[in-house]
């Protein structure tokens, strides 16, 4: 059950007479409605309301059904009218019996303005709160109808049957209309009656362009009547559960929110798990991450030599001494044991990203038509093109015919792409290229990170760090004020922190992700 239909529920009981239990020292609301008709005589003798021409009365008959009495008319059983039972003490009444009743009218637009001058006016329920209406910003110097204050506002028109209480006189025009209750009537009461009848008036609306129900339906609508006594009890024991009521929604709330977040929440600790080295068991015959370095290392230096790379002035070599981490850069050296988030395998070895990278590539954002290319169109890519862990080729912006392509723009199968700039939870987001795309090239926003095919497996780079720990280095890179707005440079990625696995482990640890996420998108939340 939703915290919504608890309430619900709650209200219902209140309105059935089962939230409280009756005392019959209570004065019945047979009494009630007396006096009631007795207050009405005097209001139409003042000329405040007008008799009506049919009277309607409402009354229990010998045999304990209820009956109606309109005008000179024989008296009419309507126990099929009722929708539920109540106890003997109350009554069944309709809303004219038992409310002031005032329908809304607009006043002339000129009378209308925002400048505080005159009467507050509201037109619906755009002020509405959760109980009590906030004040409008408008103001009429010519009002019509009042709701004055104590009164029930209803809306009758689009939507219908939503209702808050006024503290004070208001203008109304066609969208509300003010049920003034009378006989002392509890306007709590009245008010949490009136929620509960919400689905009923809905029921009765018509209309096309702005579906509404007219006076005579709210009039006629009927309603029970409890003693006075026990509307001060009921009034209570919902202020008692309500703080109980808003506990279990905000529960479910967080349960939702949970339920939610929780697929995204899993995969971040499966991806935690997997570059720390706890997802997929070692194996001891595989190559160790160190003399997989040392591969990496050679085949770098022959890239340099061939010219093809150029030499990193400061190529980062991460190594431990005396149980401590220790990185070198040209001739300095220092402890970054507080840098290591945590402990890897033996066969794992701790570098910076730069290490298994021959170059980063940004692209270029020239003015482009703001459609995707077609069929002998380049396009160049948006950076939703990119997501966590697949890439849309179809996120792309069709590039002018004279731009001036570059082959080191051009997007490849396996290429692994960076957003470097955007919103804060757009920025830092890596995919890997999967398939050929066809003529699509690099946006300025976006960067290749260009590494050692066949010394690394690029979905688990990906995988790394898309990891929780890892984001971590990619969101301290970031600068920028505004959330809506950050970078991160290529000289700042090369620096982020990778665990590096042996080259056979990258690949299990890669099909183990897939294999599990693949699990976690058939879950039903």
């Amino acid at each position: 059950m939703t915290g919504q239909q608890l309430k619900n529920s709650i209200l219902q009981m209140a309105v059935q007479g089962k939230l409280v239990p009756q005392d019959p020292n209570d004065e019945p609301a047979s009494v009630l409605l007396a006096r009631i008709r007795k207050e009405k005589e005097e209001l139409i003798k003042a000329g405040k309301i007008k008799k009506e021409k049919n009277p309607s009365y409402i009354f229990r008959g010998a045999d304990n059904l209820p009956y109606e009495k309109v005008g000179k008319n024989e008296p009419v059983c309507i126990a099929d009218e009722v929708p539920f039972d109540i106890p003997e003490s109350w009554e069944w009444v309709k809303i004219s019996d038992v409310f002031q009743t005032v329908m809304g009218q607009s006043p002339r637009g000129d009378s209308v303005s925002n400048l505080k001058n005159g009467m507050e006016f509201h037109q619906g329920k755009v002020f509405f709160g959760e109980k009590y209406i906030s004040t409008s910003n408008q103001t009429t110097v010519s009002p019509t109808k009042i709701a004055e204050p104590d009164s029930i506002l209803l809306c009758v028109r689009a939507p219908v049957g939503k209702v808050n209480i006024t503290n004070r006189t208001l203008c109304i025009g066609r969208g509300l209309c003010a049920l003034k209750p009378l006989g002392g009537i509890n306007i709590d009461f009245a008010f949490h009656l009136l929620e509960v009848y919400e689905n009923i008036f809905v029921k009765q609306a018509t209309g096309t362009t702005f579906v509404a129900i007219t006076g005579e339906v709210v009039k006629s609508q009927i309603v029970p009547l409890p003693p006075l006594s026990e509307q001060a009890r009921i009034v209570s024991k919902i202020k008692e559960l309500l703080p109980l009521l808003s506990q279990y929604q905000n529960a479910e709330i967080a349960n939702k929110k949970l339920l939610k977040d929780f697929p995204a929440l899993l995969k971040k600790s499966i991806l935690q798990e997997a570059v720390q080295g706890k997802l997929v068991p070692q194996d001891p015959t595989d190559e160790p991450a160190s003399v997989l370095l040392e591969r990496i290392r050679a085949e770098k230096q022959e890239l340099i030599a061939e010219g093809k790379i150029k030499k990193d002035k400061h190529e980062s070599v991460i190594f431990r001494r005396d149980n401590s981490h220790y990185e070198k850069c040209g001739f300095k050296e220092e402890n970054i044991d507080d840098l290591i988030p945590f402990e890897l395998p033996d066969s794992w070895e701790w570098i910076r990203l730069s290490t298994i990278l021959t170059s980063t590539d940004a692209g270029k954002s020239p003015q482009c038509e703001n459609r995707p290319r077609t069929i002998g169109e380049w396009g160049v890519i948006k950076t939703t093109a990119i997501q966590d862990g697949y890439f849309l080729a179809e996120e792309n912006k069709v590039l002018p015919p004279d731009f001036n392509l570059q082959k080191s723009m051009v997007i490849h199968h396996g290429d692994l792409l960076i957003t470097r700039a955007g919103p804060r939870n757009r920025t830092g987001v890596i995919c890997v290229v999967d398939g050929e795309p066809e003529n699509l090239i690099l946006s300025d926003k976006t960067v290749r990170l260009s590494y050692l095919r066949n010394f690394v497996n690029p979905h688990y780079v990906m995988t790394a760090l898309s990891s929780p720990a890892m984001q971590y280095f990619v969101v301290d890179a970031m600068t920028g004020m505004a959330a809506s707005q950050v970078n991160i440079s290529q000289e700042k990625m090369k620096t982020f922190f990778l665990p590096l696995p042996p080259l056979n482990e990258q690949q299990r640890i890669v099909d183990e992700v897939s294999k599990i996420f693949g699990r976690i998108d058939k879950l039903n939340f």
